[in-house]
């Protein structure tokens, strides 16, 4: 062991003093430092008797010693500290950093107190010793006070702390040595971060940051670095705070500080980023007497002395003592470095956040009066914390320091600080990289109506410097620092927008994953919170959830929001007029609308013009006046004297110019201060004098206008007598003279000034004036120009009172709606300043900032749905990508496309209509790398001189383009000159049409060389192909917008292209297998395209279209389709409708030939489309071309031969849509074999549905659904068969066949119908068969039934309707009638067991035959109701020949309405020649000539006359059939049924007789017959008939039916008919013998004989006659006396008349000789 080890002994103290006492004893001078010598000898033999090791004393201050032994071996150092020689102060320097380094001390060190323990006294000599001036002395100090304050076991409190903190300011201002200063500087920084992380801890033991030297350096003393300074401080620290890592073992010894009790404040270390700070126990801090943690109250000490430091030399007359500056910075940067480094306990403390609002802000506001630019920037960089860590505890500070500090540089535009703005930009690129201060700014200050608008004028601001100074303007800024300010304007905007994309994207994701949003435990508010994190920077989070902060929603912000904007508008409104601000105001329901109301608002309002607040007050209308005296009325001047009071009062407004206006004023001031001071003046009339003396004398004292002063004395002369004629007390005069003159009354200045002119200059720049009139007018608020102690109090003031409003509550939101707000806000001040920075700037690096504030402007507005901006924002940079003008372009127009590009890929699901936008870029881009490869343009293909294009498009490529100089092609000229961006085709708006200019030519190629290189193939595809990545609405977006723009592109007029057309194809490619309902989505789309495009009238065009989408249904079409989905009939739908809308034949065969391959070649896949398949053929069928028809017919051939169960097996609804196709091949008008066929595949069908078990004859209650044009009975189908829908289809449309207008059709049609059902009717049940009856058979007879009225036409109609009617409908010809009843009677004969049901409706049809006017259906009829009845005789009930025979009646009857309508036309037919009288009795010999009748009278007449004929045929056949019914089936006459025939017997008897009676009527057609040349109608023969059948029927009944004739009494009606039949012939008789009534000479009856045509008339009669005179001879002797009463008379005046026949005369011998003779001679 070496001597100098053995020095000391063997204590650890001992080995660390003793070396150090021995240097100084070698260096003293032994007489001036003697006893200096001598104790330290002494503390040498001390030390050397000490054991190695020893218990530790409490009270001691060193380890392993007593007390005494401490303050002995201490004693020396502190002598040689304060000998004040350099020699020896090193050594006792270096022995006191051993003892602080080895952990050797531990000692609560704290104020100096009676007597100051060792320990102390050794800190006090150290840091006297720092007076010496040695360099190495110095270092040394600085060395052990850092090694001192870093010691864990040493607490150094109070006053102690301070002195070492000023000391090492003394040794900072006064040292010599440049490294030193450095060093003391950072010693400073380091002693403050060890404190103030102890007082983050409250514990002695920490972790912490070992200071940066270079980043002390950052605003001041760079000047000081002599070349490795910084690195040898940087050192220096090192090794003074790693120095007690080697002495952990005297750390853990066992030591505790005096404490009256334990902390519980729990904390997290800090961790240093050098592992640093020792591992031993930590120690809870003690308390002080009050209660507060020592450690804490010592932090918050030298924080409060810092901040004092800082504001100790704020005068301005002292501004240039550079000494007093550095001391002013070197605090401020030390609270910078406690700022930077703070923890949550200056946000969760009270006390701690007190003091930061106390202090800090205090030396905020008092150093913003400096100019000093290192000042600037620490304050500018203090507030960054305050900002990012404080903001929820110091809101209203904030609100004044943001404006004063930031706006106020920013919004100085014309003559800033170059450095000032460039620190206030910086700052606001630091704030703008944290997105939730962005948020949190606008919510708590834009969105608080007592807070200025801070985010919406900081954009502003960021706007007019991105401007720059207007033109013309003068300002002190070169053109460099201009640009500078441009683009670092920019970037700030830049980083503002992306952060509230951040926030948005954040906001979103945590959404997401946490639905329910709320203020318990959401951590969303901050989403950079790293809490106590590694760098100490934590964030402002903890108080977001505490007391003090609220979360609002986006609801309520934007009421807050709304109000806040109208109470503005208001104010603006107000500060302009006076009286219409207040009115708004109260319409608006801002203020009430009481004066009192109005007074508060004038008198609490920030922003109100004082100015304009006076000249209010001063007006002389009714509620002005009372808002005065209201306002006058709310202050209290109670115990005020006068010069206070009216100061008070004078503080809130300007006194108005106009003398009658402070008059007013005035008065009511007297008034109020006289009323809280009633002992004050004798009347308010003295105050009222006293106030306009004392206004008179502060304007006279302090306008420096005024040349002569007034004097005390005249002040006092002027004021005599006004106290009711008393003088007022000199005294009180006197002394309120000198308040005013050395006190001014000071107004504050006018808040409603303008602001800078240079904003309206905005409005001309570049055309931008539309987009800045969207921006929310601008705030009115004072800038701070500079703070003075009026400004100072004034906003402590503030400070204050807003401490207890509301608005210092912190609201926290998370509700990305919010953005929406701040966007309206922002959006066009960054449009603005983004594009005149990208239109006017070719700095690369400054249009790359434009471009991503673009990016991720469009990202906000996209993803919010904020449709205006977004679009803004995308139709902006799509402009400036000049792809309209490629000749034009340069790198950063390349750029906005890559720009472009991004958006798409990043934003595509929200970008919406903003997809037009891009495609159209896409497209320009493509258009331009066509033409640079030389390629023939689209237009070549698709323009119908397609051979004349090709030989003008040049071959080669833009080699070929250099070579000519000059090109002819005429696309490529137009590209080269350019169009509006709007226009559909680049160049079409271009003025000229000449060649153009080499120059443009070479900046066209070199252009599409530059978009070549960067922009290829890929990134194009890319954004196609990245289409499969977008959601369900995106998708439909990007459809319909590449749709919009392909449509542009086809259409137009000089240049179609088909590019956008190929990516559809493509696209849809892509998203084919998306699920089914957004496909469904995105095809309506391209359906609605396809098909207009399908329609155009270029046939190149539609051919390409058509055969893309072929392409497309032959893809879609490999995907199996489940049942009864629609997908695929959805998408072949566009063939149909261009199919049926299409003009062009050739669009029309190439849609048949697509469908017909698609089928064919994917019939196995073909579910759902078969409907649009079978609606193209139907289409195709009634085709004017017939190789269309006969191509789809063939088509459909094949399918129903070869492919038939592919359609059955789908819905019903497929065979359904079949059968209408193969109906609609029936209508073909080309050929009649087509529609016969057509017919025959339909049999065909009939077959296939028999042969796969579609058989409908079991009972199912599927719903039932009409087929064809033909509605079916609901309750027929209720229970119809599930297969019946395939039946129902083909059977309706063969129906419907039957009323075809071509024979063979209709025969076909028929023939075939009934032929399938009775092949094929055994299958179908008898719920079927009812259904077939009346949805099929039964409409086929009704419908020819109605087409059959339809062309007889109203029988009152005239001739003219029923010629007209004539033409109408297609009713069946006597064949078709025929062919129809005899099919319609053997199905119903066939099949009468089931469908016996249906013989009312069967009956029904062959009464429709039967009443046909046409005779021959008629006989039809007639035929097919003897046949169903002669087939089915012995198997009808009564009841069904009841409904035979009452048909037959129903037939009879319903003919004659009709029929007497007809001959009711007759009245108006006039058939009278010119020669012919009126009355005269027409002869056969005298006939009228056709000259003699209008035609039109002859055709009626010849319509009537052949009617009536068919009338009486039909009604004499309806008696026929009667007759051949009852004879051939006597068994169905029962007695109703006999009641029923009777009936029809004595109806058409009794019509008979009445047509036969109408003599005129019968006259006038026996005229017009005789005229035309036609036969006269049977009305005779018809009587004698009807009678005959009737008469012959009664017979039958009273010989065959006697029974029931006796029920009946047939013998009476027989009796009765017989005397009609007498009465008829002898009145037909009568009529001819007998004379007119008008004729006035007597006649004898048997005088003139019979006429010719009576005579015809009695012997067409005889044989009725003679049947009723036999009739008589019948009867029995007892019948015929009870009856011969009733026809004697008749018999007589027989035998009195002339007969044509002897047979009558014959019979009535008879009957008076064998029947009435015998009664006689009774």
């Amino acid at each position: 062991m070496s001597a100098s080890q053995a020095l000391g002994g063997q204590s650890s103290c001992g080995r660390a003093i003793g070396p150090s006492l021995d240097k100084i004893i070698k260096n003293a001078a032994w007489r001036k430092h003697s006893a200096i010598v001598a104790a330290c000898k002494s503390a040498l033999d001390r030390l050397e008797t000490l054991p190695a090791s020893a218990p530790t004393d409490p009270a001691s201050p060193l380890l392993g010693l007593s007390l005494a032994d401490a303050n002995l071996v201490l004693h020396p150092l502190v002598l040689a500290l304060e000998a004040a020689y350099g020699k020896i102060a090193e050594p006792a320097l270096e022995c006191a950093f051993k003892l602080f380094s080895l952990n050797l001390v531990h000692a609560d060190i704290a104020d100096c107190g009676d007597q100051p323990s060792a320990i102390l006294r050794l800190i006090q000599a150290v840091c006297k010793s720092g007076g010496i001036g040695e360099e190495a002395v110095e270092l040394a100090v600085l060395r052990v006070l850092l090694s001192a304050v870093r010691s864990p076991c040493v607490l150094i409190r109070g006053d102690c702390l301070v002195h070492i903190v000023k000391t090492c300011y003394n040794v900072y201002l006064g040292g010599q040595n440049g490294t030193n200063q450095i060093c003391a500087k950072s010693v400073l920084a380091q002693i403050v971060v060890i404190v103030f992380a102890r007082t983050e801890a409250d514990s002695l033991d920490v972790r912490f940051k070992t200071v940066s030297v270079s980043e002390l350096l950052e605003f001041a003393d760079k000047n000081l670095n002599e070349g490795s300074s910084i690195q040898f401080c940087q050192n220096f620290l090192n090794e003074v705070v790693d120095a007690n890592d080697g002495a952990a073992e005297n750390k853990n010894l066992e030591f505790s500080l005096p404490t009256e009790s334990q902390n519980g404040d729990a904390s997290v270390p800090k961790e240093d980023d050098k592992g640093e700070a020792g591992n031993g126990e930590l120690n809870d801090g003690p308390k002080s007497v009050d209660g507060t943690s020592k450690i804490r109250e010592d932090g918050f000490l030298l924080f409060k002395n810092l901040c004092k430091l800082s504001m100790k030399f704020s005068s301005q007359d002292q501004s240039d003592d550079q000494i007093l500056l550095r001391g002013k910075i070197v605090s401020l940067e030390l609270l910078k470095v406690i700022m930077d480094n703070g923890g949550p306990i200056w946000r969760t403390n009270e006390r701690f956040l007190s003091a930061v609002k106390q202090f800090l802000c205090l030396s905020l506001l008092k150093n913003s009066a400096l100019s000093v630019m290192s000042i600037f920037q620490l304050q500018c960089s203090i507030f960054m914390n305050l900002l990012t860590k404080f903001r929820s505890g110091l809101k209203a500070e904030i609100g004044i320091f943001f404006p004063m500090l930031v706006l106020r540089v920013l919004e100085n535009v014309l003559q800033p600080s170059f450095l000032q703005k460039m620190t206030v930009l910086n700052l606001l690129e630091k704030i703008s990289q944290d997105p939730q201060i962005i948020i949190d700014v606008f919510v708590n200050y834009d969105c608080d109506v007592d807070s200025p608008n801070i985010f919406e004028r900081t954009v502003n601001g960021l706007l007019k410097t991105a401007l720059g100074p207007p033109a013309g303007s003068a300002t002190t800024l070169s053109p460099a620092q201009d640009v500078t300010f441009r683009h670092e304007s920019v970037k700030c905007l830049v980083r503002i927008i992306k952060s509230m994309g951040s926030w948005m994207d954040q906001q979103l994701i945590v959404g997401d994953l946490n639905p329910p949003r709320g203020p318990e435990g959401d951590n969303s508010t901050e989403n950079h919170s790293t809490p106590n994190g590694e760098d100490g920077t934590a964030q402002d989070f903890d108080i977001h959830t505490d007391g003090n902060s609220e979360f609002y929603d986006a609801v309520t912000l934007e009421q807050r929001r709304a109000y806040k904007i109208e109470l503005q508008k208001g104010i603006t409104l107000f500060n302009r007029k006076p009286s219409k601000g207040i009115d708004f105001l109260i319409s608006a329901k801002k203020i009430g609308g009481s004066p009192e109301d109005v007074a508060a608002f004038l008198k609490n309002t920030s922003g109100l013009s004082e100015t304009m607040i006076g000249d209010y007050l001063g007006d002389r209308d009714d509620f002005p006046l009372k808002v005065m005296h209201a306002y006058v009325d709310s202050f209290n001047f109670k115990g005020k004297d006068f010069g206070e009071a009216i100061r008070f009062f004078l503080r809130g407004f300007k006194l108005p110019g106009e003398a009658q206006k402070i008059d007013r004023i005035m008065e009511k001031f007297a008034e109020r201060y006289c009323k809280c001071n009633p002992n004050s003046f004798t009347s308010a009339d003295t105050a009222y004098v006293l106030a306009y003396s004392v206004i008179l004398l502060n304007t006279d004292a302090h306008n420096n206008m005024v040349k002569d002063k007034m004097s005390k004395a005249d002040f006092i002369r002027n004021n005599r007598g006004i106290d009711d004629g008393k003088d007022l007390p000199e005294e009180f005069l006197s002394t309120l003279y000198d308040q005013i003159v050395k006190n001014e009354i000071k107004m504050s200045s006018d808040t409603s000034a303008q602001q800078s002119k240079q904003a309206n200059s905005l409005n001309k720049l570049l055309g931008l004036d539309g987009i800045l009139n969207l921006v929310i007018g601008k705030q009115t608020e004072e800038k701070a120009l500079g703070a003075n102690g009026l400004l100072i109090r004034h906003i402590q003031e503030q400070f204050k009172a807003k401490s207890g409003k509301s608005e210092s509550i912190y609201h926290s939101v998370t509700d990305v709606a919010i953005l929406r707000f701040m966007v309206e806000v922002c959006w066009g001040p960054m449009l603005a300043a983004f594009s005149v920075t990208l239109d006017q700037s070719d700095d690369r690096l400054a249009t790359a900032q434009c471009l991503q504030g673009f990016r991720y402007a469009v990202h906000v507005t996209a993803v919010m749905g904020m449709q205006t901006q977004r679009d803004a924002f995308m139709t902006s940079i799509a402009k400036f990508t000049y792809l309209h003008c490629a000749a034009d372009m340069k790198q950063k127009n390349v750029d906005a496309v890559k720009a472009i590009i991004s958006i798409a890929i990043e934003d595509g699901n929200y970008l919406q209509e903003a997809w037009e936008h891009i495609l159209t870029c896409l497209s320009r881009i493509e258009h331009l790398q066509l033409l640079g490869e030389g390629a023939p343009t689209d237009a070549s293909f698709l323009t119908s001189s397609n051979a004349e294009t090709q030989e003008k498009t040049p071959k080669s490529g833009l080699t070929s383009l250099k070579k000519k100089g000059t090109m002819q092609n005429p696309a490529v000229m137009a590209v080269v000159r350019g169009g509006s961006y709007d226009s559909t085709t680049v160049g079409i708006n271009a003025s000229g049409s000449g060649l153009v200019t080499p120059e443009q030519i070479n900046n066209f190629i070199s252009n599409l060389n530059l978009l070549d290189q960067q922009i290829g193939n890929f990134e194009l595809n890319h954004v196609f192909a990245h289409s499969q990545r977008l959601n369900s609405e995106a998708i439909v977006a990007f459809v319909r917008a590449l749709c919009k723009v392909s449509m542009s592109e086809l259409q137009s007029p000089t240049d179609p292209r088909v590019f956008c057309l190929t990516k559809l194809v493509e696209i849809a490619h892509y998203n084919m297998n998306r699920i089914r309902l957004v496909w469904s989505r995105i095809w309506n789309v391209l359906s609605d395209f396809f098909v207009s495009v399908g329609l155009s009238e270029n046939l190149s065009v539609a051919i390409f279209v058509m055969d893309s989408l072929r392409q497309l249904a032959m893809k879609f079409l490999e995907r199996e389709e489940l049942a009864n989905y629609n997908f695929q009939n959805e998408f072949l739908r566009p063939f149909v409708i261009i199919m049926q809308k299409s003009a062009s034949a050739e669009i029309r065969e190439l849609i048949v030939r697509c469908i017909s391959q698609m089928v064919l070649s994917r019939v196995n896949n073909v579910k759902s489309g078969w409907k649009s398949v079978f609606l193209v053929f139907t289409a195709a069928a009634a085709d004017e071309r017939k190789n269309i028809v006969l191509l789809a017919f063939e088509t459909m051939e094949k399918i129903v031969r070869e492919y038939f169960t592919y359609i059955t097996e789908t819905e019903t609804t497929t065979f359904t849509d079949c059968v209408r196709c193969l109906l609609a091949f029936t209508t073909s008008r080309f050929n009649s074999d087509v529609s016969l066929n057509a017919i025959a595949f339909l049999r065909f069908c009939a077959v296939k549905l028999a042969e796969d078990g579609f058989i409908s004859n079991k009972k199912s209650k599927s719903e039932g659904s009409e087929a064809g044009e033909v509605a079916v009975h609901s309750q027929a189908l209720e229970d119809k068969d599930e297969n019946a829908s395939f039946w129902v289809p083909l059977l309706a449309g063969l129906a419907k066949l039957t009323s075809d207008s071509r024979l063979a059709i209709r025969k076909s049609s028929l023939e075939v119908l009934f032929n399938i059902l009775k092949d094929h009717g055994p299958l179908f049940s008898s719920q079927f068969w009812n259904a077939i009856y009346i949805s099929v058979i039964i409409p086929i007879f009704n419908s020819n039934s109605d087409k059959g009225k339809s062309q007889r036409g109203d029988e009152d109609s005239t001739l003219s309707t029923v010629r007209s009617s004539q033409v109408e409908g297609i009713s069946w010809d006597s064949e078709t009638s025929s062919v129809a009843a005899q099919c319609l009677v053997d199905l119903f004969v066939t099949f009468f067991d089931v469908v016996r049901d249906q013989l009312s409706s069967v009956v029904m049809v062959l009464m429709g035959f039967i009443k046909n006017p046409v005779q021959g259906t008629a006989s039809t009829g007639v035929a097919a109701t003897v046949r169903l009845a002669e087939d089915l005789g012995s198997q009808l009930s009564d009841d069904e020949w009841r409904q035979i025979f009452a048909g037959l009646k129903e037939a009879a009857e319903s003919m004659v309405p009709g029929f007497l309508k007809l001959l009711g036309t007759m009245e108006s037919v006039s058939l009278t020649g010119g020669s012919q009288s009126a009355d005269g009795e027409f002869n056969s010999d005298h006939g009228l000539s056709n000259d003699d009748i209008e035609d039109d009278s002859l055709q009626t007449a010849a319509y009537v006359i052949s009617r009536m004929k068919s009338h009486i045929a039909v009604q004499l056949l309806i008696q026929q059939v009667v007759s051949d019914l009852y004879r051939l089936h006597p068994k169905s006459l029962s007695k109703d049924n006999v009641a029923i025939v009777l009936a029809l017997f004595s109806s058409i008897s009794s019509h008979a007789h009445w047509l036969n009676s109408e003599k005129a009527l019968l006259r006038k057609l026996q005229r017009a017959c005789s005229v035309l040349e036609l036969s006269d109608p049977p009305a005779v023969h018809f009587e004698n008939e009807s009678h005959q059948n009737y008469l012959n029927f009664l017979k039958t009944l009273l010989s065959d039916f006697p029974v029931l004739s006796t029920d009946m009494d047939i013998k009476c009606r027989l009796v009765e008919l017989c005397v009609e039949v007498l009465q008829i012939y002898l009145g037909c008789m009568g009529t001819i013998v007998q004379a007119g009534p008008a004729d006035p000479r007597p006649t004898v009856c048997w005088i003139l004989p019979l006429g010719a045509a009576v005579k015809e008339e009695l012997a067409a009669r005889t044989s009725l006659l003679v049947s009723a005179l036999k009739v008589f001879t019948s009867f029995d002797r007892d019948t015929f006396r009870r009856h011969v009463s009733k026809f004697f008379p008749l018999l007589v005046d027989l035998l009195r008349s002339e007969h044509s026949s002897g047979e009558v005369q014959l019979i009535l011998t008879n009957i008076f000789q064998s029947c009435i003779g015998p009664l006689i001679m009774e």
